[in-house]
């Protein structure tokens, strides 16, 4: 039987030593209050981490897949600061894993572990791979997710094909949204409107169509987000 991959310790001490070098005690006060979070920050801004993980990796390239799990989960799990869990998830960028379906359980981690609007919609670009790559499974998973009781899945599921344009899946756009149309919480709100706004790009009498279909249940946050790009639409007055 093969043993558990082990993390690759050069990409994670590079990532660990570069954000500590990079720290700015000032940013970081108003970066941890900003996000209200207990886990400290170093102030680093996230371009700025994305190219740090970037050249971590580049510099001690990844053997396998699974060496790369291993590592983003290393780092995810043993972090200290909040930086290095944006640093995890700009690993899984790595285009060794951007079709793999064993990425999933990682990004569950992270959805569940990280309960936060910011780590939830950094792994978006990457479900989105994964629904991309293995269509009926992932459309499958999304279905399960937009039902979660856990509101971070169901903020995932709906934000899962933010990028897609035309590609978007309408059908499953709509089966994510509809049994969250009447959810209380703030992020499912904001992300229902963010999808239809953005989908709105490509669509506008899609989404107008939508929100006028289901103008009884959808809160005024979503209705307003998804209508902002609509600009005096019928669906919008």
């Amino acid at each position: 039987m093969d043993s558990p991959a082990t993390s690759n310790t050069e990409v994670l001490a590079a990532i660990r030593s570069e954000l500590r070098e990079h720290a700015d005690p000032v940013r970081a006060a108003g970066a941890q209050a900003y996000m209200r979070s207990s886990l400290p920050s170093l102030g680093v801004r996230v371009p700025e981490v994305r190219r740090i993980a970037k050249n971590a990796a580049a510099a001690a390239p990844f053997r396998s897949g699974e060496e790369l799990r291993a590592t983003v989960l290393d780092l995810w799990r043993h972090s200290e600061v909040r930086e290095e869990r944006y640093a995890a998830i700009d690993l899984t960028a790595n285009r060794m894993v951007s079709r793999d379906l064993h990425m999933l359980p990682v990004y569950e981690e992270i959805i569940r572990t990280g309960a936060w609007w910011d780590f939830v919609d950094g792994i978006s670009g990457r479900i989105f791979g994964l629904l991309q790559a293995h269509r009926e499974e992932m459309t499958a998973v999304l279905h399960a997710w937009s039902a979660d009781e856990d509101f971070w899945f169901r903020r995932a599921s709906i934000i899962a094909q933010l990028k897609a344009a035309a590609a978007t899946d309408t059908g499953l756009l709509a089966a994510v949204i509809e049994p969250n149309l009447g959810d209380g919480e703030f992020f499912v709100r904001k992300a229902i409107g963010w999808a239809l706004r953005e989908y709105a790009k490509t669509s506008p009498d899609w989404v107008a169509a939508f929100v006028a279909k289901h103008s009884a249940v959808i809160s005024p946050l979503s209705r307003r987000e998804a209508l902002r790009r609509l600009n005096g639409r019928a669906a919008g007055r």
